[in-house]
């Protein structure tokens, strides 16, 4: 019986299937959008050549992996009758990571974000007419918390549905969450909703650069308009990956969702940039948080200049995270710690080593082409 997965070709999915494929023996049914199986192993490959060699990745796809040719936004996932009868016959349980985290599309959000989530909840409740599911398990986000400030926001307090949202993805999240809890009643449910996901506390390559970017652009200004002792709730995609997969595992889980995060251990920025400034040699930046006002609004007028500029793209990146920077606020993480005992790697741990890869190598990972001959 296979665990079905979505978003197997994304960073925190690749962690997922890594994970699984290295510490258990499960068969793996993952959902890829691509037009035949050659282009959906090749994405599969470029997904998982972070955490594995080419003949590794070879062993397990022909003997653990599964592939359905799909897409979220389409009726059924996009299969084909008897290809979805085999699959729902197949699978006993569903970790459904794939999103679109498009902050500033409601389109994109709504077709992805809800659409995909109720497809699959429907494909979920048809397996589970046939044979009970084991668990089903959604890959949400702790930014469903909404517009806050100053908090340690506790688990149980993490939806408020009379708060606005920061953006068009954590308010579709918030919903995900919310069809899942209401349509999948007598299917056991796990909700993972991780902080910030930067990089991996055992080694510096990462594939994703976006809050990279911000961070390191952010720790060699001069002058940063916020408050030192502000913090940030960062924590490493394996520690992420582990806290999914070791959970999704069992056979009951103390409660039903769980916030993947550094809580109360969250570093301060003032932690966060001495250590990049002291490996560098540099003067750590000055703060100076009653700038805040003016440097939002210039954000927001940086963002919207002309692409010749050659700025907009960093500042239009700066302007959708400048909320998660300024809110000061982090997320309690009490219950992955007592059904785990499992708490994330400190960010300033690693912070150094995965910024100078992510600076050495201009911000691009240097992806291994599909091998000739292979």
């Amino acid at each position: 019986m296979s665990i079905f997965i979505t978003g197997s070709t994304g960073y925190i999915g690749s962690y997922v299937v890594e994970k699984l494929l290295r510490e258990h023996k499960n068969p793996l049914a993952l959902l890829v959008r691509a037009r035949n199986e050659d282009e959906a192993k090749k994405k599969l490959w470029k997904a998982l050549q972070l955490h594995m060699p080419f003949d590794e990745f070879i062993s397990f796809y022909e003997s653990r992996i599964k592939v359905y040719l799909g897409d979220l936004t389409k009726h059924d996932l996009g299969l084909l009758g008897g290809i979805k009868e085999q699959l729902v016959d197949d699978m006993n349980s569903i970790i459904h990571v794939a999103a679109s985290l498009n902050r500033k599309s409601d389109k994109a959000c709504f077709n992805n974000n809800l659409r995909g989530t109720l497809h699959v909840i429907k494909l979920a409740m048809a397996s589970n007419k046939r044979r009970k599911l084991k668990r089903f398990s959604e890959v949400s986000t702790a930014a469903v918390a909404g517009v806050r400030q100053d908090e340690l926001v506790l688990e149980n307090a993490m939806i408020d549905w009379d708060r606005s949202d920061y953006d068009p993805y954590a308010r579709t999240k918030k919903f995900c969450e919310y069809m899942a809890h209401e349509l999948l009643e007598d299917i056991p449910k796990t909700i993972f909703r991780p902080s910030i996901v930067l990089g991996d506390s055992r080694f510096p390559q990462t594939t994703q650069f976006d809050m990279v970017r911000a961070f390191v652009t952010l720790s060699k200004l001069p002058v940063l308009p916020f408050n030192k002792n502000w913090r940030a709730d960062i924590v490493p995609a394996n520690f992420v990956a582990k806290a999914i997969v070791d959970i999704h595992q069992k056979d009951r889980t103390l409660f039903e969702s769980y916030n993947l995060s550094a809580g109360s251990a969250s570093l301060t920025f003032e932690q966060i940039v001495e250590v990049l400034s002291e490996h560098r040699g540099s003067k750590p930046p000055v703060f100076i948080p009653m700038l805040d006002p003016l440097a939002s609004a210039l954000v927001r007028q940086l963002a919207n200049t002309p692409k010749w500029m050659g700025v907009s793209r960093l500042f239009s990146l700066m302007k959708v995270f400048w909320p998660y920077l300024n809110f000061n606020t982090v997320f309690d993480n009490s219950r992955v710690r007592q059904e785990l005992d499992l708490v994330p790697e400190p960010f300033d741990q690693y912070a150094y080593e995965l910024s100078k890869f992510a600076q050495d190598g201009q911000f691009n990972y240097a992806y291994k082409p599909w091998p000739d001959g292979a």
